[in-house]
């Protein structure tokens, strides 16, 4: 008997309001998240990846974003329909979120202290000192040394990297049962994107919460999630295991995100090859498939139909009606 996932999303569409139009940020987006699982949502800047997860933790601002149809159960609860103190007893306890900019995200006159202890009063019910504790125990968990004596410093008197330690203990302070991270390294170098990485892969293990980390980078998730979902246009174009989409990519546009990662096995044997044109105006999106123009296998049917995902392998879906797979693939290479 398979078990209930922890999260089951059905059929999301969040639309954004810009004078007279009408952007569609995410188009009937559909996952589930199982429990101790990490998830990783991948695709270009503008895909719906952030939107998404902000419309599940209902923070997509209204006035211009509304939430326009969809289900995301958590729990026995729909998160959309819950009421504003429903959802505020959710997130920030059960649901929490690392933000991209950790400066933004940190109050600039606020105290760590303060930041810290806020939720742990309101959602855990702590007093004072034992809010205290619980803070200093956070610091530490997530690597800032001299905890204690850094509680009382504001965010511009740490590092980028320090601040987004600071923002994963945040997240991480009531124990929550979902992790969103949303491009939490892309403005770290290298060594504290590692870091950052081996951090939230240890803490998983020893909370046992499931995670969902955001990204527009394939090489990043490849030893970080159990699976992918590739995001394209505000839709869902792939779902696979990591190890399946990686050995066996199906959608055509995943296959030209692959192409585009740096390797080191054809280091200066091949120019990278990035996707050519841009994505598609969310305004007036095509009747067919939004990737069509992009495409290096297009045909007539991609311009009129819109293709659903089916199933190309176990656990594996592709929202593409041709056998693309590996044989594309190497004929895309040929050609090039």
């Amino acid at each position: 008997m398979t078990a209930e996932p922890l999260l089951c999303v059905q059929g999301l569409r969040t639309i954004f309001h810009s004078q007279k139009q009408i952007v569609r940020a995410v188009n009937g987006l559909s996952f589930t998240l199982d429990k101790g699982e990490t998830l990783g949502i991948v695709g270009e800047s503008g895909s719906g990846k952030t939107v998404s997860m902000l419309s599940i933790m209902r923070l997509v601002p209204s006035p211009p974003g509304q939430i326009v149809g969809g289900e995301a159960w958590f729990e026995g609860k729909d998160l959309l329909r819950l009421d504003d103190a429903g959802i505020r007893k959710v997130r920030g306890k059960d649901l929490a979120i690392v933000f991209q900019d950790p400066m933004t995200s940190l109050n600039p006159v606020l105290t760590i202290r303060r930041h810290l202890v806020e939720p742990l009063e309101l959602h855990l019910g702590l007093d004072g000192h034992a809010a205290r504790q619980r803070a200093i125990e956070l610091l530490q968990m997530v690597g800032i040394p001299d905890a204690a004596n850094r509680l009382g410093d504001y965010p511009h008197q740490f590092s980028g990297g320090m601040r987004q330690r600071v923002m994963i203990a945040l997240a991480l302070s009531c124990n929550p049962k979902i992790l969103i991270a949303d491009e939490p390294t892309t403005a770290l170098d290298v060594t504290v994107q590692a870091q950052i990485i081996d951090l939230v892969k240890s803490l998983r293990r020893e909370i046992g919460m499931s995670v969902i980390w955001i990204t527009h980078d394939l090489g990043i998730v490849a030893g970080l999630v159990d699976r992918i979902i590739v995001m394209y246009a505000g839709n869902v174009v792939e779902i696979a295991p990591v190890m399946a989409l990686y050995a066996r990519p199906h959608h055509p546009y995943t296959v030209g995100l692959l192409d585009a990662i740096p390797r080191l096995d054809t280091a200066g044997s091949r120019p990278l090859r990035p996707i050519p044109g841009r994505p598609p105006d969310l305004v007036e999106l095509p009747e067919g498939c939004a990737f069509a123009p992009r495409c290096f296998c297009q045909g007539e049917r991609c311009q009129d139909e819109r293709p659903g995902l089916r199933e190309v392998g176990p656990g594996h879906y592709s929202a593409c009606g041709k056998e693309v797979g590996e044989a594309a693939r190497l004929a895309k290479l040929s050609a090039d």
